[in-house]
């Protein structure tokens, strides 16, 4: 796995990475819709010029059913050129995939065959909880000391969540990161700073709180997460709990800018129980001490009860439920996924206090149903949002979480991936010949791009 030289897929800083070679290949996650069959990794050939354009050309099985697999990752990214990196010569060739039912992390070679990778190791949950006492595993990032991957609670189904992490060469697990977690109990996404040692982790709620579906009496009591949690980095501490109110109900992707000259970035929250609204908050640094700000707010949208599932009749409205987001390397970008609406969001985010909506595209809702060019009525909506890295494509899917999905769709969520070109000075647009349906009975979620993508890589240098 160590090379002599670096990889050619790590770039010190943002911006040299929007010079990189254009994607040819997408690796997704394909979810069985009961739990009943395995799950997989796809392969997407995204090439313009390819016969198979828009096409998945190879699956991936996992060797156990009902894992859900989640937001997996690469083994090593950009953050191996920082200066303080012990692993330098490490390269992008692996893609860890943890499930967020199982626990299990499944190791997958891409390199023999980067359009058939194969598993080479399996971690087991038993391994997982023995050396970190965590389990549900959510989401997985490189940095220079390790692999961190965030977890929901404990093997009880309780809390406090947090993150473990993993050797970069052998992929063992070292164990729990938290020296001092203070306060924190939920566990959600996470963010670095890395120039100034400082991370961001923001909450959802116990593998209790959400696997068996949303708890309504949860969600009107204010229960589910609304705080971000401000860690010093180095030191493994807890340093400052930021409240965004507990109207604000569930904190969760965080963004943080690719300058890592800058200190700020974007959450998103999933609903507001004061008025069915979603909202985007902007995290910064005024005087030495962090602070948050709500920057952009999505109003629920109204709708006939008779058209809405049993979980929002008595609302008469269609929240947009902002499952994801996610911002260009050149920080110029934001974009939002809200998968109750349907409705796919970019905004101009050059002045970030002060973001411009930008462009809009509705595909599937709860309601709407829209229309792909490429297809019927579709259902489902903009869910995880994937980026590359000179800005020009977007990626999403559609399935948010099995227990959830049924909720809010209760005929069930048909599959697929899309793209959309980001047009120049502003707006987005939908590839017509790009339209991905799923086989029937799955469903399909986080996208990694070959080489390297907007929400994969953490630079060190501006």
């Amino acid at each position: 796995m160590a090379t002599w030289t670096p990889d050619p897929t790590f770039y010190p800083s943002a911006r040299m990475a929007m010079q990189a070679p254009a994607e040819k290949l997408a690796y997704l996650a394909i979810l069985n819709a009961q739990g009943s069959e395995p799950d997989a990794i796809g392969v997407v050939d995204v090439d313009p010029k390819s016969s198979t354009y828009g096409k998945l050309i190879s699956k991936t099985a996992m060797p156990n059913a009902g894992d859900e697999l989640h937001h997996f990752g690469w083994n090593a990214c950009s953050s191996a050129l920082c200066p303080y990196a012990p692993h330098p010569h490490v390269e992008r060739r692996y893609l860890l995939v943890p499930g967020i039912r199982s626990s299990r992390i499944h190791v997958l070679d891409t390199k023999p065959d980067p359009r058939a990778p194969k598993i080479v190791k399996v971690i087991e949950p038993e391994e997982v909880h023995r050396r970190s006492g965590y389990s549900r595993l959510h989401t997985l990032h490189c940095a220079p000391d390790g692999i961190y991957v965030s977890a929901f609670g404990q093997p009880d189904g309780e809390g406090p969540g947090g993150l473990l992490m993993l050797d970069h060469d052998d992929f063992s697990v070292l164990g729990r990161w938290e020296i001092d977690r203070g306060p924190q109990e939920l566990a959600y996404d996470f963010a670095w700073h890395l120039a100034y040692d400082t991370q961001i982790t923001s909450e959802w709620g116990t593998p209790k709180m959400i696997e068996n579906g949303l708890v309504p009496e949860l969600l009107l009591g204010g229960k589910y997460g609304h705080k971000l949690h401000v860690w010093d980095l180095k030191k493994r501490k807890h340093l400052q709990e930021l409240d965004l109110g507990a109207e604000q109900q569930m904190t969760l992707e965080l963004r943080q800018a690719r300058d890592p000259s800058k200190t700020y970035g974007f959450v998103g929250v999933v609903i507001s129980i004061k008025d069915l609204s979603s909202s985007i908050w902007l995290w910064h640094r005024p005087n030495g001490q962090w602070a948050v700000k709500k920057v952009i707010e999505i109003p629920a949208e109204p709708a006939d009860p008779e058209q809405l599932p049993p979980l929002l009749k008595g609302f008469k409205a269609v929240p947009p439920l902002l499952a994801d987001i996610n911002l260009s390397l050149d920080d110029k970008y934001l974009y939002a996924s809200c998968w109750g609406t349907g409705e796919f969001r970019q905004y101009d985010v050059s002045d970030p206090f002060n973001p411009k909506l930008t462009g809009s595209i509705r595909l599937g809702g709860i309601v709407n149903r829209t229309a792909h060019p490429a297809s019927g009525p579709l259902n489902g909506g903009p869910q995880m949002v994937e980026v590359s890295r000179d800005g020009k494509r977007i990626y999403f899917t559609n399935g948010l979480y099995r227990a959830w999905d049924g909720q809010f769709y209760p005929d069930g969520i048909k599959g697929w991936m899309v793209k959309a070109d980001a047009q120049r000075g502003g707006g987005i647009k939908l590839d017509e010949n790009f339209f991905l349906p799923m086989d029937e009975g799955y469903r399909s979620h986080q996208i990694r791009l070959e080489g390297g993508d907007s929400s994969s890589d953490t630079f060190c240098y501006p």
